[in-house]
């Protein structure tokens, strides 16, 4: 048998349905469960032919491995998986300035699936992140990422410094985000062919990364705190990036 995955959560299933009901092979709902929320999921199963089988909490909770599933599960065969091969083929097909977000080594699903999620909403082309040592799209990073994971391009790569290298090549700028880095986000330029790079949370950057970058930025911080959770840093450094592309 295929290998099957589980996407649970309403926005995460919607979001499946629209960009790829052929993947879908059935759908789980919670017995009982009959919300407007749900009709859209159970109409838009039906248009596609897929069934729609209710099922226990107990049944949702295994599934889902004890997440917040918003009691609806999606069985599905895996989705297509992208490598660097695809990265820069995307960059040769896209009519604008590529945007591009660079995790180093995020570890925890839900912060991904928040990065995820924030870099759509930004208009990120792809995110790119290491193979190892880093969070996959995990059913939780998905259920997080609220549809983000269905549209957007994640891109695990073997080795993150050569792909780095081979973007510098093809012409995009890379912008380390960094504590100890002496000039503002809001003093950088964020226009053009770039890629911002976020580290793992509390280490940052690995430095091999901040070595790589063309610069490095700080958010600004007026507070007690010393740093941010790494997926509000990196919409505060997004959509710094979005309002300067806007005006340029």
């Amino acid at each position: 048998m295929s290998k099957r995955e589980y996407i649970f959560g309403l926005h995460s299933v919607q979001a499946l349905l629209k960009s790829a009901p052929q993947r879908v092979l059935e759908i789980f709902i919670l017995q009982g469960r009959q919300d407007q929320r749900l009709q859209k999921i159970l109409s838009a199963a039906q248009s596609n032919g897929i069934h729609c089988a209710p099922v226990s909490r107990a049944k949702l909770d295994e599934l889902s491995q004890e997440e917040n599933h918003q009691g609806v599960i999606a069985v599905c065969t895996p989705g297509e998986t992208h490598d660097e091969a695809y990265l820069f083929s995307l960059l040769e097909r896209l009519n604008e300035p590529p945007f591009l977000l660079v995790l180093d080594g995020v570890t925890d699903p839900h912060n991904l699936g928040a990065c995820m999620r924030t870099a759509e909403a930004a208009g990120v082309h792809a995110v790119i992140a290491p193979k190892d040592k880093s969070a996959g799209l995990t059913p939780v990073a998905r259920k997080v990422a609220c549809g983000a994971a269905e549209v957007l391009p994640f891109i695990p790569v073997t080795n993150l410094a050569r792909t780095l290298k081979k973007l510098q090549d093809a012409g995009v700028w890379l912008f380390g985000a960094a504590g100890e880095a002496e000039v503002s986000v809001y003093d950088s330029q964020l226009t053009g062919p770039i890629g911002i790079l976020m580290g793992a949370e509390g280490d940052g950057l690995r430095r091999l990364t901040q070595d790589t970058c063309d610069h490095l930025m700080n958010i600004p911080m007026a507070g007690e705190v010393s740093s941010l959770n790494v997926s509000v840093a990196t919409g505060v450094c997004l959509f710094e990036a979005v309002r300067q592309r806007r005006q340029a």
